[in-house]
């Protein structure tokens, strides 16, 4: 996948969304192999992020709605037997699922599967590092969009102690991959930039930036809230010079660099204003209510609840995937008005 400087060299340093190219065509190389399934385990959440709820959201999936462990554990064995090999739980938030380790512990057993890794808000981390690495979870992402307490809670309307707390846990603990992701809200979070930088290399965590997408909500992407991964990039050059990190850190899609004198490993995530960010995407979404998706950035799913209700039948859940698998667009739909429908929490964060 090639950079941010180079899939948008056009980009000025303070781009408006007005000034983002169309979509272009994806080029005829381009190869993509299913390997990785992100599986949505509840839709609730302890946060109320500003780019994920509105204050008052309470239009939660019924419980029986939500696909049960027995459920989850039939769709990544068959997801396997067709080359998936890396699954990644997230919510909402997957700590607030009462049986999350349990799942932890069946996933991991399960033939084909190489690693199960998790993505929180950290909001329960304290309590819970102990008992995820003690089930076997060894990679864990944990969101973090500000260090500044107030600023902090004025994003998440939460607060930011317990997940700087849990940080800590997670790394005393000696978990294999630690990673904070932060996303760029412009007017919000960008001066706390170089702040969240200087945290991660104090406790050698890969930190990630990832571009503002309407995935909730679309009046969240205005030209007043969109801060681009172009614009973060210039601004830590202005501390440090930024290396291109050659060795392998993870299975998605970010592009690390080394800060060496800060002591810093920071990676970019641009969905919008990288033009070949779909070029190499590997994955699969399973939302928490049972439904296939095969792109984030467009709005087709595939129902498995006929296949797994009443009774789970492994040969259909099969074919189900194969079509999703043969379904996935080349390229999403965030730069193209798009309007979400479902909030991010329900597909899988």
């Amino acid at each position: 996948m090639l950079n941010v400087v180079q899939s948008y060299s056009a980009m000025t340093l303070a781009p408006t969304l007005r000034s983002l190219p169309p979509l272009g065509e994806t080029p005829s190389t381009v190869r993509r192999v299913i390997d990785y399934m992100r599986i949505s385990i509840t839709d609730r959440c302890n946060q109320r992020c500003l780019y994920c709820y509105s204050e008052n959201f309470n239009s939660w999936s019924a419980r029986k709605d939500l696909l049960t462990a027995p459920e989850i554990i039939s769709v990544v064995r068959s997801a396997a037997e067709l080359g998936v090999r890396h699954i990644r739980l997230t919510g909402g938030e997957p700590l607030m699922r009462e049986d999350v380790l349990t799942l932890i512990k069946q996933l991991k057993t399960l033939p084909g599967i190489e690693s199960v890794q998790l993505t929180t808000n950290g909001n329960r981390l304290t309590m819970m590092a102990d008992d995820l690495y003690e089930a076997g979870l060894r990679r864990i992402n944990i969101s973090l969009d500000a260090l500044n307490p107030s600023l902090y809670r004025a994003i998440t309307r939460s607060d930011v102690t317990p997940v700087l707390d849990g940080i800590r846990r997670v790394k005393e603990l000696g978990f294999e991959s630690v990673k904070l992701n932060t996303v760029l809200m412009r007017g919000r979070n960008q001066h706390q930039l170089m702040s969240l930088v200087h945290f991660a290399a104090e406790y050698d965590i890969p930190i990630r930036f990832i571009e503002l997408l309407p995935v909730s909500f679309s009046e969240m992407l205005d030209e007043q809230n969109f801060l681009s991964i172009g614009e973060v990039r210039a601004e830590l050059a202005r501390h440090d010079s930024l290396v291109p990190v050659t060795e392998f850190l993870g299975h998605g899609p970010a592009t690390y660099y080394r800060l060496p004198e800060i002591g810093a490993t920071v990676g970019f995530i641009g969905a919008l204003t990288d033009l070949h960010f779909c070029d190499s995407c590997n994955k699969l979404r399973l939302t928490a209510d049972g439904k296939l998706r095969p792109c984030l950035g467009n709005h087709i799913e595939y129902d498995l609840k006929p296949v797994l209700r009443p009774a789970i039948d492994p040969a259909a859940i099969r074919m189900e995937l194969q079509t999703a698998i043969k379904g996935k667009p080349l390229e999403h739909l965030f730069r193209d008005h798009y309007q979400p429908k479902r909030i991010m929490t329900a597909i899988g964060g």
